[in-house]
């Protein structure tokens, strides 16, 4: 039986293509449509974590106790201060848990059991991922329904793309044999330059329909926004990111309609 909630991964080893930034916005513009939602942070920089206003450095309780410690995951949720919307937070203390995993059997698996405990609370659940391929990100992506990869429309934009969907086949292969492709966002477009419109053509022409309509644009009020520790929607709902991102989450809604 397949569990209420829809569990989406940003995922791509490559650093900087503006992955937690997705996955903050993504959630918040989610649970502005009064759907329960759960950002789940796993990377240990803890950005998604300050990125919703929670204050990473004093945590007592993070995502590690429940992958390390098997501490109760319902009791480590936080509430944001945002209608809907939720956090399992993390920090610092998740870089640990890279050893730690690796000694453990089932290793790959303990995200998915963690929050199997939480799908019938939530009808989205968003897994900010490491920017590199280690064992936390293994968890998510076989945790996951799907895998949502932002890129940045740049010059190797292609060759990170092919490093990350050579891992989802892995995963799929060994893992996780129903994990999908939720769709491939492109980020940090820039509409002055040749170059991000060049880029964009050619993602679109290699992936067609894999590829979002919605494209995220370069914004400073996007940049701004987690120094104040809010998504973008209530920092500045007015600015072109927070657009982007609310239609990004509507888009994502409709194609779950569409395909059921």
């Amino acid at each position: 039986m397949k569990s209420q909630s829809k569990i989406i991964c940003i995922a791509n080893q490559k650093g900087g293509v503006g992955k937690t930034t997705t996955a903050v916005n993504l959630a918040a513009s989610l649970a502005a449509t009064e759907r329960p939602t759960l950002l789940v942070d796993v990377d240990p920089q803890g950005n998604a974590t300050s990125g919703v206003g929670i204050d990473k450095i004093s945590l007592k309780h993070t995502v590690y106790d429940a992958l390390i410690n098997e501490t109760d995951v319902r009791k480590l949720v936080l509430d944001t201060g945002q209608p809907y919307l939720h956090i399992l937070p993390a920090n610092s203390d998740l870089a640990g848990a890279e050893l730690e995993l690796a000694t453990l059997s089932g290793r790959e698996q303990k995200l998915k059991y963690l929050l199997a405990s939480l799908s019938d609370q939530y009808r989205y659940i968003i897994i900010d991922c490491p920017p590199s391929l280690n064992l936390l990100t293994i968890n998510a992506m076989t945790a996951a329904d799907s895998v949502l990869i932002p890129l940045q429309c740049e010059f190797y934009a292609m060759e990170g793309l092919s490093q990350i969907l050579q891992t989802i086949r892995l995963i799929q292969k060994n893992l996780n044999p129903l994990l999908k492709i939720e769709g491939i966002l492109l980020t940090m477009f820039d509409a002055r330059g040749n170059l991000g419109k060049e880029v964009a053509g050619e993602i679109r022409t290699h992936f067609h329909d894999q590829v979002f309509e919605t494209v995220i644009p370069r914004n400073i009020r996007l940049a701004e926004a987690p120094s104040h520790g809010k998504p973008i929607i209530y920092y500045d709902i007015t600015s072109r990111g927070a657009t982007s991102y609310l239609q990004l989450a509507r888009e994502i809604i409709q194609r779950e309609n569409i395909h059921g």
